[in-house]
Order: structure tokens, then sequence, then C-alpha cells
């Protein structure tokens, strides 16, 4: 099945083709089979290196959260309800409390949070932790939207409103230099509107993504968190004047869901497309013998190999045509060909699978070159992935040709939207568009510029501030 006519199967398709899963026993659930575990692996080691930069400390709190404090603040609970899982009996009799299995930590942590902060010298507390919650999922999809997925949380606490809100903004730069840098996939970074913000915030920030299909994938989140869970929780420090105020609070996470980003943006239909610095492998060496000069071309496969680091030499009896298939459907970036010819030259037959070019270097020539190679392939990942979100972003006028993209073309439009509830809820009743975002200043771009110079409602023709990014969505 190709990726152009049917996505969803090219999809699930490659992914296991690739071996990247099995699915759980459990519906939601999914097995990370080592090779895709890798790939988590390593974003989750860049990530990881990024907020200790900015001075976060990784902790672990318990997967098990007392129903009574889930409950504490309104609006997280009821939001979180209809996806918790709930465990009524364990060790052998009813509990007298439920247990909730962590969907997210605000609740099980900020407890601990009264108890830590007690003076302005205690701030501001930035922790992180590595984990996987459950979130109860009716339509999963394998990455995109799973029971038990993995992620980071990152919670932090400050004295003003000034410095959580800079903090917050500074998470969603951090995912947006991953996602375009490290990734190479384009996308918006915005706020949420109120509708959709996580239950509990002040705001949301995220970065959305196009996918193949037409449909946004919301990235990344980092809310501000203003002081609703504070006062919930009773944090409160002594400031400098020796008044007790509450904390200001941010929560920001990166999850598994980047992965299903990774496969269906960039990958073929020849399998994935991995970028350099998530791949399990940076480049594969494949030799190709003749009757005679096995000894001589494997000595010159792990010379390369020692100078090329992450660099797998495939010396299985498979054949040649074999590997190339199999490494060009895990996604390697680069191919490294040894043959006689090869060995005889002191030439290397390379393969690059971003553009399927080959091209030919020298052993010093390539020495000096890969990290420009690895550059090129990063930068031709996010091209490719910008121009894809760029023709198929739509500015609109009317209502009418809101609905048209929908239902012949799909991707993100923007629009002019008045902000009430109403009627994006109309919109959402009528089309399965929701608002993604409103793109924060710095990635607004001329996309299609049709705007309408009297700044009107899509729906209801209301005078419109902002124009919104919408799109269908998983």
């Amino acid at each position: 099945m190709t990726k152009e006519k049917n996505f969803s199967q090219w999809y699930l398709d490659t992914i296991f083709k690739a071996d990247l899963i099995d699915y759980g026993p459990v519906k939601g659930t999914i097995v990370f089979k080592p090779y895709a575990y890798r790939i988590w692996e390593k974003l989750q080691i860049i990530v990881d290196e990024e907020i200790k930069k900015l001075g976060v400390q990784n902790v672990y709190f318990p997967i098990f959260i007392p129903e009574s404090l889930l409950r504490k603040e309104k609006e997280h609970f009821q939001g979180f309800t209809p996806e918790v899982a709930v465990v009524t009996y364990a060790g052998g009799e009813e509990l007298q409390e439920k247990l909730v299995v962590r969907p997210t930590s605000e609740t099980i942590m900020y407890p601990y949070f009264a108890k830590w902060i007690k003076s302005y010298r205690d701030l501001p507390l930035l922790i992180n932790q590595w984990t996987n919650v459950i979130r109860w999922e009716k339509r999963p999809f394998p990455f995109i939207r799973n029971t038990e997925f993995l992620w980071h949380e990152g919670h932090t606490a400050h004295r003003d409103h000034n410095e959580s809100l800079s903090f917050v903004l500074k998470i969603l730069a951090m995912y947006e230099k991953i996602y375009q840098n490290i990734l190479g996939i384009y996308g918006f970074a915005g706020r949420k509107s109120e509708a959709e913000k996580f239950a509990g915030a002040l705001a949301t920030y995220t970065y959305e993504i196009l996918l193949p299909d037409g449909k946004a994938l919301q990235g990344c989140t980092s809310h501000d968190l203003g002081q609703n869970f504070s006062k919930v929780f009773e944090i409160r420090f002594q400031d400098k004047d020796k008044k007790l105020k509450y904390i200001w609070q941010t929560s920001w996470a990166i999850t598994t869901r980047a992965l299903g980003a990774l496969i269906a943006v960039h990958g073929d239909d020849r399998g994935l497309i991995l970028p350099p610095k998530v791949s399990p492998y940076q480049a594969v060496i494949v030799p190709i013998y003749g009757k005679t000069n096995k000894k001589k071309i494997d000595n010159f496969a792990q010379e390369i190999q020692k100078e090329i680091p992450e660099t797998y030499f495939d010396a299985t009896s498979k054949t040649p045509g074999y590997k190339f298939n199999f490494w060009e459907l895990r996604g390697i970036p680069l191919r490294i060909e040894i043959g006689e010819k090869e060995v005889q030259t002191k030439k290397l037959t390379l393969y690059r699978r971003d553009n399927q070019q080959r091209l030919s270097l020298t052993q010093e020539d390539l020495k000096n070159n890969l990290e420009n190679i690895f550059k090129e392939i990063e930068e031709n990942l996010l091209k490719k992935s910008k121009k894809f979100t760029f023709d198929h972003t739509f500015s609109v006028n009317s209502y009418n040709e809101f609905k048209k993209i929908l239902t012949t073309k799909r991707g993100f439009i923007k629009a002019f939207w008045c902000e009430n509830k109403k009627c994006e809820a109309k919109i959402k009743e009528e089309t399965k568009a929701t608002t993604r975002c409103l793109p924060i200043q710095k990635s607004r771009s001329k996309i299609q510029e049709v705007r309408s110079k009297k700044n009107k409602c899509i729906y209801c023709g209301r005078k419109a501030k902002n124009e919104w990014l919408f799109a269908q969505s998983y």
C-alpha cells in the first residue's frame, strides 16, 4: 500500500515491516521492540540534556494517585475523568480509597511542593520525570494515540508570573528547536484556545504538525498553570517582603507520539527515513563479496567502521540486494557499499536514504565530510517537511471555502475567529476541525496570503482580532 493512496494502512504496514512494535495484550498498548526503543532513547538523551541546561533535575513520583488528590482541582479532574484507569481491588481486598493510575502527575507532585517550598529561597523549583502514563483510548493508533505511552513531564514553581510564563515559552522554543533541528519536522508553535487547553491550566502552548493525510498532530505541550494548582494544594512561600504568596507553576511534556510524527512525516513507500541524530545507526556498511576477496573487504570495512561513529557493519550471509532493501526499510541515513572495486580504488560508494542519491568519496573525504553530509540530510528533511506544510496551509475568507478545503485537500486552515466558544464548538460539530493554535509571532510566515482586511469571524461574522490555525486532527 502506498503512502499517498492510503496513509493509515501504509503507516501500519511500515511500522510492522520495520520491526518497531508488537501489539500489547490490552487494547491501545504496544510493545516497543529494540529498534523503536533505541530511537526513543536517543531522543530522550537529547531532550534530557537540553532541560538540564535550564537547571532542571530529574525525579520520580509514584504511578498511583489517590482519587481524592485528583479531585482537588475541579477542572483538572473533569478533564481527565473520561480517560483514567482506576484500581479498586489490591492485596486481596477492596481498597478503601480508589487509586487512579497516573494520567499525568500534577496531583501527586504538588502536595510535596507544598512541603518543600517555604521561602523565596526555595524557588525556582525545576523538576522533571521520565515515565509512562495511562489514558484510556477509544480509538488507538500506534505511537499517535496509545492507552499507555512514554513521556517526560516537567514541573516548575516560580515567584511570579513573568518568570513562570518566560519558562513556559523557553520550553516551547526548546521543543520547536528539537523538532526542527533534530527531527527535521516543521510545524507551528502557538497558544491553544480556552476549549483546547490543558484541564486546569491558565494557558497551553503547543507545536502543531501536519501529517501526510492532512490531519494535525499535537507534537508537545507547555502549560502556564498560573496559580490554579498552588491555591488548591496550598503551595505558598514567604517572599522577601515577609508576606505569604502562592507560587506560579508550569508543566510541559513531549511523548513517544514524536516517533509517530517521525515515521509519518519522513517515511516513503520504501519504509522509514530517519534523521541522523536519532537513528539507531547513522550509517550501515554493506559488503559486496566476490569469490576470493572477502578478507580484504572485511578488513577495509572494519577500518571504515572504526572511523565513523554509530556505524553497523552488516556481515550477515544475506545477499547485498536483501541488505539494501532491509536497511532502506529501517531508514538508516547513509549506506556505505564496499566491494572489490572500492578496495582497489580506495573510494567508497555511498547512498543517501533521504534523497536516494549515490556518492563516491575517498576514505579521507568521507571522514572529513561526514558531519556535513548528516547536516545536509537534516536540512533536506526539514526543507521537505516545511514545503509540504506550506503547500497544505490555506488562508480563507469564507466558511464555504473553509468547508471545501476540508472535504477536498485537507490541511492547516488559517482563518479569523472571534474566540467565542460557541462558534468553535459549531465549527467542530459541522466540520470535525478544531482550533489547533494561535501561532506566535515568530512562527508566522508567508504561506498563502488571502487575508480579509475586515477581520471577521469565519463562522459568525463578528469582529475577530486574530487569525487562528484550524485542522482536523488525531
